[in-house]
This record gives C-alpha cells, structure tokens and sequence, in this order.
C-alpha cells in the first residue's frame, strides 16, 4: 500500500493548475450517451477532412494517500492545450466518463479499477460516433486514454470509420503496468490483447516516470514509436505533428 501511495503521489505531482484559454472557435459540448454525460470542446469547420479526437487520460482518479477521488476531473490542462493549439479544422477534445460533470450515476469504479471496462469502451464509442457524423476519424489517446482507444479501435474501428490511431506517453497495457510499479491489477477492466492493425504512431518520454516508455515500447512496431528525449508524463509534447 505504501508504494501504490507513493506512485500515485508522482502522479498527482505531475498534474498542474495551469489555466487553459478556450479559443474561441471551440465550443462546449455536453455528449449524451447510455450512462454519461461525456464534456468535449469542439472546432468542427470543414466536413471533407478527418476529425483529430483527444481522448484524455484517467485524470485525478486518486489522492496523496492513495483513496479514490470524489472528482477524477484531470488537474492538469496538458490535453485540452494539445487540443486547442492544433491548428487542424476538425479537432475535439473529449473527457473521460466523469470528467468536469457530475453526475447522480457516478461510481468509483469507473475511474479506478473498471476505468478501461466494456462499459466504458462502449460509452467512449457512443460519444465518437455522435460527434463524428460517420466523418473519418483520427484517435489521439493520452496516457490511459491510449488504452482506451485501442481498445475502441479494436471493437469499432470499422463502424466508426478510424483511420489512424496516435498515442501519447500512452498506457497500452494496464496488466503489465500494474506489475511493473506492483500496483492493485485493475481487475474490472479489460486490456489491449492485441495492437490495432491501423495506422499509428506512438510518442513517448524517456523521462516518463508515470508510465515508463519501454512499456509502451514492448507492445509496439518500433518503427512506430517516436522517442523524444527529454519529455516527462505531461511536458516536452507541445512541438510533436503527425
């Protein structure tokens, strides 16, 4: 219990309190699903190009003293500010399920140990769908997002129209993750049994301390994986372009 305390204090360290501008151009969209309500932030301007989706990571899903939160609503702005800055038309930042609203139907699970359930997978699809139109889809997953991606590619990639898959200092795989650091196994989650056979490309950190990048490296084609050198869990990513 000590070290899973002392990891996710690392975590929880690696979040900042910076303020995020909105641009203008982005709007606020709540996306109702079969059990959330899902918050995205949406530039949407041109219906012949692809859509670039952020999917955000697991946020504060737990406190200093290694308790689940009450709001995994991410402390840090790194996501929403790769979003925004993207200079693409098409571009959607989209929470996690319980991120920014709350909601009568929460339950802990879902940003603990079931973050990366069926249920979840199967939400997460839902809200692509509704804002992609049928629109070719680009999924760009952070952190714990990247899991989630995957495995939305791997279900739906076809009924989804994804076309590209794109990670970020991604956790690719909960069950070796969690052996790594000898954390609590998410036992109500599934994990990526196979990688995507899609397009992709995977940006990692050599000084990633959250999710080490070899992790990430072991289940991946090498010739798809960019190391850059001195970024951390959340810093070094802003000049990245794929």
């Amino acid at each position: 219990m000590k070290r899973l305390i002392i990891i996710l204090f690392l975590f929880l360290g690696a979040c900042s309190s910076l303020k995020v501008q909105i641009p203008k151009e982005y709007l606020y969209v709540p996306v109702k699903t079969q059990n959330y309500t899902l918050a995205s932030w949406q530039k949407i301007s041109n219906d012949n190009e692809p859509l670039r989706i952020y999917i955000e990571g697991d946020g504060n899903a737990y406190n200093s003293k290694g308790y689940p939160t009450s709001d995994p609503t991410p402390k840090s702005n790194f996501l929403r500010n790769l979003a925004f800055n993207d200079n693409n038309s098409n571009v959607v930042y989209l929470a996690r399920p319980c991120q920014y609203i709350k909601s009568t139907e929460d339950n802990k699970i879902d940003w603990t140990t079931g973050r990366f359930s069926q249920k979840i997978v199967d939400n997460m699809a839902q809200a692509i769908k509704e804002i992609s139109k049928d629109r070719a889809v680009i999924l760009i997953g952070y952190s714990g997002g990247a899991l989630i991606s995957g495995l939305i590619i791997n279900q739906y990639k076809n009924q989804l129209n994804i076309i590209q898959w794109i990670t970020i200092a991604g956790l690719l795989n909960h069950t070796e993750w969690t052996k790594h650091f000898n954390y609590i196994p998410l036992q109500d989650s599934l994990d990526l049994e196979t990688v995507p056979n899609i397009k992709q490309k995977h940006f990692v950190g050599k000084k990633d301390k959250i999710i080490p990048y070899q992790l990430t490296l072991n289940l991946i084609n090498k010739k798809d994986s960019i190391i850059l050198d001195n970024a951390t869990h959340n810093k070094g990513f802003e000049n990245i372009s794929f």
